[in-house]
């Protein structure tokens, strides 16, 4: 899943993801009446504004996007292309 969010300075990224995975778990489970777990971890990048735009279309694409690339190889491209350090024992179990 991806999600474009502004974040207060007063609330870090891993509390808005805990809320964010509680509450959609938490309404799929009783609304849906089907179990929803979600994995562990996550991934979080900011981006400036002026790149808001763009990043909206990438998540309204991921669909037809993530058909000629797979979100696991995106995902530790971005990571090389950005210089991030990971070890790849703990990217995707």
């Amino acid at each position: 899943m991806h999600v474009l969010i502004s974040l207060h300075g007063v609330i870090g990224i891993s509390k808005a993801v805990q809320l964010i995975k509680g509450g959609s778990s938490k309404w799929m489970n009783e609304e849906k009446q089907k179990y929803f777990e979600w994995q562990e971890g996550f991934g979080a990048f900011s981006v400036g504004i002026s790149q808001v735009p763009a990043t909206i279309r990438y998540i309204q694409n991921q669909e037809a996007h993530h058909r000629k690339i797979t979100f696991e190889v995106e995902f530790v491209r971005f990571l090389k292309k950005h210089n991030v350090d990971y070890d790849p024992r703990y990217v995707f179990g």
